[in-house]
């Protein structure tokens, strides 16, 4: 086999989940989505500095930005299962448009009131689980179970795209036109996503192509909760290996701006560098992924993904050496990656259709609680001026989560069952 019958294997996949038109049309709608978040927090960030007092607001204005992304994901679950996820995803798109757009309609019209950049972020972050837990919920209803990886293989990789180009697009933005711009340009972004939902044709009710009905469909049947899915072994012990791994992540935000300011040469440029490199890592990571590598025993394939991916942190340790902290940045980002999408394909399988909405919204919640949790541990630990210990703290909270994984999958029985609820076979634990 030539290189170039290996290279056409591995895209065939991509290729094969791309002409679907309706998850084309729902993955392109998101991916420039996301550009648009990723500009929108850059954005955001430069006018409340504008204010008198900025640097102090910087502060009450993440916290608009992230406290209410718990209280949302608890809220949206039920909403996706509810109802066809192409009109709740459009819905979400035309109100966070709506608020985006207030700010560039307001300074046009005058002055920008100091409260309303606070505002529309507590808006952001009270929407932003509907389409992070709304897309993946989708997923199942558009491609067929073979191709669950490729298509999270591709969704990972919007996310990735992305979170390199968002940010440095804001910034040059800014730089031309104001924040205000870039804020329209978001509004932009989510009228193009709402768009893009609407103009799909398969309705993405649950139960509409499994033959099973919705919840609280059939006269006196109990609806189902969305907490049944902690009672899913599998799913609790990724979960909770992710959640761990996210703590490290954490920390890795807090620690790599320390190492550009104080131990690193070259500044902003160095920690622009090494995102990039995590950046490059993930989107490498995530085209790997997505050929099913991990699809026989996802769970088992998770663990040995993560060890790999908690030996990068001890990257770290080659400060001041710039090309091996960078290393350990893309190692970081290749094996985490894969994680990701053998997660969400794992979640797929396990979560019964008129249980996904509440399920991802669930699981996503959990997960995004626990990186501020990382932050907070690490920051004593560098400000004491030593090394070691945080990156050996990094390296443990994500690793030893990995090798329990590890060893519970080691003591699976040659066995599976099928699922109650969407005849998927199982890898027990």
């Amino acid at each position: 086999m030539t290189v170039n019958d290996l290279l056409r294997g591995r895209t065939a996949g991509y290729r094969r989940v791309l002409s679907r038109r309706d998850f084309r049309l729902l993955w392109l709608g998101s991916s420039v989505s996301l550009v648009g978040d990723g500009m929108t927090f850059v954005a955001l960030t430069w006018l409340v500095l504008s204010q008198p007092d900025g640097v102090r607001r910087l502060g009450l204005l993440t916290v608009c930005y992230t406290l209410p992304v718990f209280a949302g994901g608890l809220l949206s679950g039920p909403v996706l299962d509810r109802f066809d996820k192409r009109y709740v995803l459009a819905a979400d798109s035309v109100i966070r448009g709506a608020a985006m757009a207030s700010i560039p309609v307001m300074s046009a019209l005058g002055e920008v009131p100091a409260a309303l950049p606070f505002v529309v972020a507590a808006v952001y972050g009270l929407f932003k689980m509907v389409p992070l837990a709304g897309f993946p919920a989708a997923i199942p209803d558009l491609v067929p179970e073979e191709d669950l990886d490729v298509a999270n293989a591709l969704e990972s990789l919007g996310f990735s795209l992305a979170g390199v180009a968002g940010p440095a697009l804001g910034g040059l933005l800014i730089a031309g036109f104001g924040g205000e711009a870039v804020l329209a340009f978001d509004a932009v972004s989510f009228a193009l996503f709402a768009a893009a939902a609407l103009a799909v044709r398969r309705p993405l009710t649950p139960g509409a192509h499994d033959g099973t009905a919705a919840p609280g469909a059939r006269e006196g049947a109990a609806r189902p909760s969305g907490l049944r899915t902690l009672r899913d072994r599998a799913l609790v012990a990724t979960t909770l290996a992710f959640m761990a791994f996210n703590v490290a992540t954490g920390m890795l935000l807090v620690a790599g701006p320390w190492l550009a300011a104080t131990r690193l040469p070259g500044g902003p440029q160095t920690l622009g560098l090494l995102l990039a490199a995590l950046a490059a890592g993930e989107l490498a990571g995530a085209a790997l992924a997505g050929t099913g590598a991990g699809r026989r025993r996802p769970v088992r394939a998770i663990a040995v993904v993560q060890l790999a991916a908690a030996t990068g942190f001890l990257g770290l340790l080659a400060a001041p050496h710039l090309l091996g902290v960078a290393a350990g940045y893309l190692v970081i980002g290749m094996f985490s990656a894969p994680m990701t999408i053998w997660a969400q394909s794992l979640r797929m399988a396990r979560i019964p259709a008129p249980l996904r909405g509440r399920g991802f919204a669930l699981l996503r919640t959990l997960m995004q609680a626990t990186p501020p949790l990382g932050a907070a541990i690490v920051t004593p630990l560098l400000a004491a001026g030593a090394l070691a210990p945080p990156v050996l703290a990094m390296t443990l909270v994500a690793g030893v989560p990995a090798l329990v994984l590890l060893a519970m999958t080691g003591r699976v029985r040659a066995r599976s069952r099928p699922d109650d609820h969407t005849g998927v076979r199982r890898e027990e634990i």
